[in-house]
């Protein structure tokens, strides 16, 4: 039995594997084996359902962070939009098509550190909004590094998950960002969890980190028990400090989500920004190695996948697009 067979047993059996393992994969010359055995464990543990969710950009720009990545960070000029605060009416109307549209969660997110108070319960009004018009729809926000006072607020409007991404490996993201540090994220997922919300918890690839630093990354987050794990492929922005950095190939983003998987083997995978990269082979690829959630429509500073493309592709993938608790069924 060849080591990959083993792995997999190993994971199907309900047993992690370890640092040292995932780092012998990188030795791995042929990749379809390794493909394979991910497709098979994605099966084996979430079957065929695939989670959809959609995001409006409820405030954009002059956010006092310095990410690197990031269009709408103050420091740099990258001619995004800036406004404020979205009525209610607006996240309630996008709410509502993307729920007619088969979405089942909707997210707020809000630019800058952190909300005023007034703009939290603004946001609240908006999420009862939501709810009343769209009972099925599940509430998400991601809004920065809030407080438990905030969260409780934003639970009882009718939010269940809270979005705050760690971004990249420990050992990597104080050369991406120094304004606020992942114990602060921590922090905040930590408070989320104890309003009684679930966490979505993911980052960023193609930001210079090596594959180690990927590895270690997957590994963190596993350490984290993020069951919600959104998987960003770099879009460089002119006018950032990685508007220059270089595009990584199919192969190596696909050889990510295998790891990722292997790694987070009860974890929904979800594609977001910078997928479009992805031609559309490469893309079902990565759904038949382990991505099995998406972030649809529009997103942030970047175009993203339109819901109708969206939703023939999880069909043409053999997924199902199923309105589910994955807080249940895949509990912490």
């Amino acid at each position: 039995m060849n080591m990959i067979d083993e792995l997999k047993d190993k994971i199907l059996a309900g047993n992690d594997i370890t640092i040292q393992e995932a780092v012998e994969l990188l030795q791995v010359k042929d990749h379809i084996p390794l493909y394979d055995a991910a497709h098979e464990i994605t099966q084996h543990f979430m079957g065929n359902q695939f989670d959809t969710c959609a995001i409006i950009n409820a405030k954009s720009g002059n956010c006092p962070e310095n990410c690197k990545w990031c269009a709408q960070s103050s420091h740099y000029h990258t001619g995004a939009k800036t406004y404020k605060l979205v009525p209610a009416e607006e996240a309630i109307k996008q709410a509502t098509y993307d729920h007619k549209n088969g979405v089942h969660r909707f997210s707020l997110v809000a630019s800058g550190r952190r909300p005023t108070m007034r703009e939290i319960e603004l946001m609240a009004q908006a999420y009862q909004g939501i709810k009343k018009a769209n009972p099925e729809m599940k509430c998400c926000a991601s809004l920065g590094l809030l407080t438990e006072e905030q969260l409780k607020i934003l639970f009882d409007s009718g939010v269940t998950t809270y979005h705050c991404n760690m971004e990249t490996a420990p050992s990597y993201f104080t050369k991406l960002c120094t304004t606020h540090t992942q114990a602060d994220k921590a922090k905040t997922l930590a408070a989320a969890r104890k309003v009684g919300m679930r966490i979505c918890c993911g980052g960023i690839i193609g930001m210079g980190e090596s594959m180690l630093q990927r590895i270690e990354f997957a590994f963190f987050l596993r350490k984290m028990k993020s069951k919600s794990i959104p998987i960003n492929i770099l879009q460089p922005i002119p006018g950032t400090p990685l508007g220059n950095a270089r595009h990584l190939s199919e192969e190596e983003i696909l050889f990510t989500i295998a790891l990722f998987r292997l790694i987070n083997p009860t974890s929904f995978l979800r594609f977001s920004g910078g997928r479009m990269q992805l031609s559309p082979d490469a893309q079902h690829k990565a759904v038949y190695i382990g991505i099995n959630a998406a972030i649809t429509g529009d997103l942030l500073t970047t175009v993203g996948q339109q819901t109708k493309e969206d939703m023939l592709m999880i069909k043409k993938c053999g997924k199902q697009n199923v309105s589910h608790d994955w807080e249940v069924a895949y509990p912490y």
